[in-house]
């Protein structure tokens, strides 16, 4: 045993040894003796608050791997909420899903480790912008992403996520919606149902920097490359990949078909995630980071234990009808 390895063992960083099983694939011991200390912390905390921590699969493999007790996609991770079997609920992810996790859990705490962990398609929509378009199109049905403001979501109809969207849009049988704020995902959903969608110029923006000229330069630089690409890319892009779906679904895509080499066309830390569990298959790695998601750190979700900060408010009267969005989803 290495003396990196030796002094993870000793009591008082508890189960880092363990938790380290489960990353030494992507973080070397050397790494991983800079997490153990904060890792064990969590852990004691975690039992000590009844607390668990929830973690998008944007986020680094020493949380995604290590702290996290559950892991998934917003539909994953809003699902789970519903059900989560704790007092605190720490959400290692951005604001809106910590937003969601209140929403759905109005009697219990929820944290977020760094209140400016927020997001591009979030900020670029408000309230009023949707009760404008309920105006401008009487009658239209609104979904909106659940990568929004619980403002938003009251504003609407029913939510949507990226793994769900063609199916909430096939459900309400109709030729006309709207889906706000991403663009690109209401124009690939468009594409695979035919449907008419109003939609708002949002934009993810990490998803939007991949072009299809960088396909074109990943499948030259690794021939016979399955390219995975997020349907909140731009159109072009989603139609020279091999497959498009949410993060969840290239997860089970590289899981169940094991091709011997993939690219992801998402957030950076999707590929370590990923590779941890499917070492079998190679991966090209292009490495567009989102700033937001990487706010969250080791280090500020022991804070958050330790201090109980920051705690997720949401209006009451906002909450209510922001649920029932959420709800007629997760019952679809």
């Amino acid at each position: 045993m290495s003396l990196v390895l030796a002094e993870l063992s000793t009591p008082r960083l508890g189960h880092a040894a363990a938790l380290y099983e489960r990353v030494k694939g992507q973080i070397p011991p050397i790494e991983w003796s800079t997490f153990a200390e904060d890792a064990a912390a969590i852990e004691r905390l975690k039992i000590e608050r009844n607390a668990i921590v929830l973690a998008h699969n944007y986020q680094t493999p020493e949380i995604f791997h290590g702290v996290a007790d559950i892991v998934g996609d917003s539909l994953a991770l809003a699902r789970e909420a519903v059900t989560a079997d704790a007092d605190v609920i720490v959400m290692a992810g951005v604001h809106f899903m910590a937003e969601t996790a209140k929403i759905l859990n109005p009697s219990k705490t929820v944290l977020i480790p760094d209140v400016r962990a927020g997001c591009s398609l979030a900020e670029s929509i408000t309230g009023a912008d949707v009760r404008a378009l309920r105006a401008q199109y009487p009658g239209v049905p609104i979904i909106t992403y659940v990568n929004t403001s619980a403002e938003v979501k009251a504003e609407s109809d029913i939510c949507c996520t990226s793994g769900n969207a063609k199916k909430i849009v096939e459900s309400l049988g109709l030729s006309r919606v709207i889906m706000i704020p991403d663009k690109y995902l209401a124009a690939n959903i468009a594409r695979e149902t035919g449907v008419e969608i109003i939609t708002w110029d949002g934009r993810c923006e990490v998803h939007e920097l991949f072009t299809v000229d960088d396909i074109a330069q990943y499948r030259e630089d690794m021939p016979g490359v399955v390219v995975l690409a997020h349907p909140e890319c731009p159109p072009g892009v989603v139609e020279v990949s091999d497959f498009s779906g949410s993060t969840a679904a290239m997860v089970d895509y590289v899981s169940q078909r094991k091709p011997l080499k993939a690219v992801l066309i998402t957030e950076c830390s999707m590929a370590d995630n990923v590779a941890a569990l499917n070492p079998e298959t190679e991966f090209l790695r292009p490495c567009n980071l989102c700033p937001h998601m990487k706010r969250i750190t080791l280090k500020n979700i022991r804070y958050a234990l330790e201090t109980m900060t920051t705690e997720v408010h949401v209006d009451p009267a906002i909450a209510e009808r922001a649920r029932m969005a959420v709800e007629r989803m997760l019952a679809i």
